[in-house]
């Protein structure tokens, strides 16, 4: 073991600074015996670290051979293992546990080795780590100092000094021991001679030793006197420093007066500097001036300079009082009567400028009255520049009053909210009012076809009156031209053009006088209340009402809460309360005098609604006219459908020809009226829907007439009114009815044809029907050739019906062909010779073909028609020229 312990010293720790101290021969319990080393090992170098090292043999062979290799296998540091376990301290037990991480259970090869590993690890526990390790099942002999000697005592290395005196001789020891072995050469065969031989040689040393000792003792007495002196020295130093020490103490102690007196002239120092700026703050930022307070007091709010001065003063008013105050500058005396004093004078200037602004509303307000009666008589609105202007001149003491004084502020808003409500109501009724008039049109005697007064007086009219008059007007007039039945009366809808100009002219004026009167006021109102612009039209749907309509909120929601652009909408809407009812009257007005002005209000109410949108698309007034507009539109929507049920509901004479049906002529004249007035409009779509609904009502309903009529055949009455379709929708070039103007075309040719044919059947009526015959027999599967062998077409038969039409009796029968045509076709539309051309085209095409027929089923016959194709031009050509 000693052999092992050498070469594992020699081989693993000496290379890593480590003394290896006690070694134990171990196998893992429970498992195939395997063979390994557990070393006790410090470390040579300070700090001294003590593992426990694993080390295990890296060739085969025999473990204890003295050339066998070792390799470290596992180390842990003594200061993690936690608990050692020897199993049995009264009997002798080979098995131990070492409580580290885990707990690694042991088998020892002998029971000596595992307690002299086990007190070494007690040795080096209590000399370097003082660590409360637990020994269990340990025999208390082994956590002694001493332990026996033997083989445990090498192993251990005796006492604690022995441990730390211990060190390996170097290479140089080495070879003096070898030399001087060499030259004893019994050293190995006889050790007692060897020993006794440097014993000797060693009591010859001492007494060298002790001779020189002795020798030195002069030397050494000289010494201890010189450290005698210095000590003496050393003393008198000391001395000399402890008196400077004291002295040295008074000088700090006054130098830590002066210091303490300094500090407290730099404090006060700085509270003084403090303190000054301080009051310099308070005076410079909460003094208001003798002149500033004498303006608020007692300036003239009527006078500019006065006006200036009050703004001024307010202004510094206002900055005195919402200066920022530090901590406790409220507790002093003298801010807060400054304070005081600034909210007196704020009070009781806000109630000066409050009294003034309510004598100004009310006596402008007078005055703008006063003078209303200077614009009746004509279609203009009074404007109100002249007010706005004065009253701008308080917008920055408006601003004050908001900030300062909210419920003065909102009292004044409401104030001139009332006032101007029953100024602009006056002013709009009896604009309103001078517009109905001049729309129900006057004489040149100064009388209204009605037999009201013009313009020109005093309006005494009312609403009733003025609705009676619309009744009678639209009476009148729808008997004239009022829907698309009679619009083709041309000369009963002369006035009807000339009264829509003016209506139109009149409705323009109206819209062109609305719109800067509700613009400048929205802009005085934002302007003068100091009001955020009212918010985009995306943003003002989510405070509109669902139908589209804006409304004015009740006076109780008028609180702080409410935003400033809430506030502007909802004085624009009690303003000019009345403008949407007006306006929806005087557009009921127009559609009772005539549904088709429907069309001129619908493109100039889109056009100051568009206008308007792009000027500001939130404003009082484009609200307003967009709400105007759906009633506009449905005005629209409900004339086209009057039109529509119009044409359902027309009766047709049976005793005498249809012709041109009216409501077809009326459409024609509605479209170049409609395209006329929709050029350039920016709802050009409303009239293409228009468009849709009434060519279709136009084409059901011509249908309709067509199978119902007597007199006149279906086929002519059809061909009749789609040509004038297509002529009109052709002439127009409506690029929305393109497919209608094809349809329309198509029906036209369609019917054409059809009555060319039904009529071509008449004058040769036997031939006809004789070779319809030959057609059938052909199409039973008789061969062509051999129809001439049938009873009742046999060439005889053909000759017999041939007989009955000479070319004399084919011309008569033309000429009443001829006649009966013009019966059939009206007039206006003056398609007597394309249906006369048509006609003769078609009885070419059945001459053709009766000679082809004749040609190929009697063949050699020589049967040929009475008359030939030039006959028959001659006979078209000579009765048209007759007629």
């Amino acid at each position: 073991m000693t052999a092992i312990k050498h070469a594992l010293q020699r081989d693993i720790f000496t290379p890593n600074d480590q003394r290896l101290l006690s070694i134990v021969n171990v196998c893992k319990a429970g498992k195939k015996k395997k063979n390994c080393f557990l070393c006790a090992t410090v470390t040579t170098e300070r700090p001294v670290q003590v593992k426990v090292v694993m080390v295990k043999k890296t060739d085969k062979g025999d473990f204890y051979k003295k050339d066998c290799i070792y390799k470290k296998q596992m180390a842990w540091e003594l200061r993690d293992l936690t608990e050692v376990d020897a199993k049995d301290a009264n009997k002798e037990n080979p098995e131990f546990d070492l409580h580290f991480e885990k707990v690694y259970r042991w088998v020892a090869s002998s029971t000596t080795e595992k307690n002299s590993f086990i007190s070494c690890i007690w040795k080096l526990n209590q000399r370097y780590l003082r660590k409360k390790v637990e020994f269990v099942n340990v025999s208390p002999q082994l956590l002694e100092e001493s332990v026996p000697s033997g083989e445990s005592q090498s192993v251990a290395g005796g006492d604690e000094d022995a441990l730390d005196d211990y060190q390996e001789l170097s290479s140089q020891e080495e070879q003096d021991i070898e030399g001087m072995m060499e030259v004893c050469e019994y050293a190995i065969s006889n050790a007692e001679a060897f020993a006794e031989k440097l014993s000797r040689e060693l009591q010859v040393l001492d007494g060298a030793n002790i001779q020189s000792i002795m020798a030195s003792e002069k030397q050494v007495n000289i010494l201890m006197q010189l450290l005698d002196q210095a000590l003496a020295e050393v003393d008198n130093i000391e001395g000399k420093l402890l008196s400077y020490e004291e002295m040295l103490q008074s000088v700090k102690e006054q130098m830590d007066q002066i210091s303490q007196s300094n500090r407290l002239i730099q404090i006060s120092s700085t509270n003084n500097g403090k303190l000054l700026d301080e009051i310099q703050f308070l005076v410079n930022y909460m003094d208001l001036s003798k002149g500033h307070i004498k303006a608020l007091q007692e300036g003239d709010l009527s006078s500019p300079k006065g006006i200036e001065a009050c703004i001024n003063a307010s202004e510094a008013l206002s900055q005195c009082m919402n200066v920022a105050l530090k901590q406790g500058h409220e507790k002093l005396m003298a801010v807060k009567q400054q304070q005081h004093l600034f909210s007196e004078l704020r009070d009781a200037f806000a109630r000066r400028l409050t009294n003034h602004l309510n004598n100004v509303f009310v006596h402008q307000g007078h005055d703008q009255s006063s003078t209303l009666s200077q614009h009746t008589a004509e279609l203009t609105l009074p404007k109100h520049s002249l007010l706005h202007r004065d009253l701008l001149r308080y917008a920055k003491l408006m601003e004050w009053l908001k900030n300062t004084q909210r419920e003065k502020y909102e009292g004044l808003s409401r104030t001139y909210v009332d006032y101007m409500t029953r100024l602009y109501e006056r002013e709009i009724k009896d604009f309103f009012e001078v517009a109905k008039i001049k729309m129900a049109g006057t004489s040149k005697d100064g009388k209204g076809k009605f037999g009201l007064h013009g313009s020109s007086g005093k309006l005494t009219g009312s609403t009733s009156s003025l609705n009676k008059l619309a009744v009678s007007s639209s009476n009148s007039r729808r008997s004239q031209s009022s829907s698309l039945l009679d619009m083709g009366n041309m000369s009963a809808s002369d006035l009807d053009v000339a009264d829509r100009t003016r209506f139109d002219k009149i409705f323009e004026q109206v819209l062109c006088e609305l719109e800067p009167l509700c613009l400048a006021e929205q802009d005085f109102i934002i302007k003068f209340f100091k009001l955020q612009q009212i918010p985009t039209l995306a943003q003002a749907k989510n405070v509109d009402d669902s139908d589209g309509a804006v409304h004015s909120r009740p006076p109780s929601e008028h609180r702080h809460s409410i935003s400033e652009k809430d506030m502007a909408r909802m004085m624009m809407n009690k303003i000019f309360q009345s403008i949407e009812t007006e306006l929806n009257s005087l557009i009921a007005l127009g559609d009772k005098i005539d549904s088709f002005n429907s069309l001129y209000m619908l493109v100039k109410m889109s056009h100051h609604v568009w206008t308007a949108e792009n000027v500001d698309p939130a404003s009082y007034l484009s609200t307003t006219l967009g709400n105007v507009l759906v009633t506009v539109k449905r005005n629209f929507d409900k004339c086209i459908s009057g039109q529509i049920r119009q044409m359902e509901e027309v009766k047709i004479s049976k005793k005498s020809k249809v012709g041109l049906l009216p409501f077809v002529t009326g459409f024609e004249e509605f479209a170049k009226l409609a395209e006329a007035i929709f050029r350039n409009a920016e709802r050009r779509g409303d009239l293409d829907k228009a468009y849709i609904k009434l060519i279709r009502a136009v084409f059901t309903n011509v249908e309709k007439v067509a199978n119902e009529s007597q007199k006149t055949p279906c086929d002519v009455v059809m061909m009749e009114n789609f040509h004038h379709i297509f002529s009109t929708l052709s002439s127009l070039k409506i690029s929305c009815l393109e497919a209608e103007r094809k349809d329309a075309k198509q029906k036209y040719t369609d019917h054409l044809q059809s009555y060319v044919i039904n009529s071509l059947g008449q004058p040769l009526e036997k031939l006809n029907y004789f070779f319809e015959g030959v057609k059938a027999r052909v199409a039973q599967g008789v061969r062509e050739e051999e129809v001439s062998y049938q009873l009742a077409f046999n060439k005889q038969e053909l000759r017999k019906v041939i007989k009955e039409y000479p070319g004399k009796e084919v011309k008569k029968g033309l000429d009443n062909l001829y006649k009966k045509v013009d019966k059939h076709l009206c007039e206006e539309e003056n398609l007597l010779q394309v249906v006369w051309h048509s006609m003769q085209d078609e009885f070419i095409r059945q001459y053709k073909h009766f000679e082809g027929l004749i040609n190929r089923c009697y063949p050699g016959s020589g049967i040929t028609m009475e008359f030939t194709i030039r006959d028959m031009l001659e006979y078209f050509s000579s009765i048209a020229q007759s007629h």
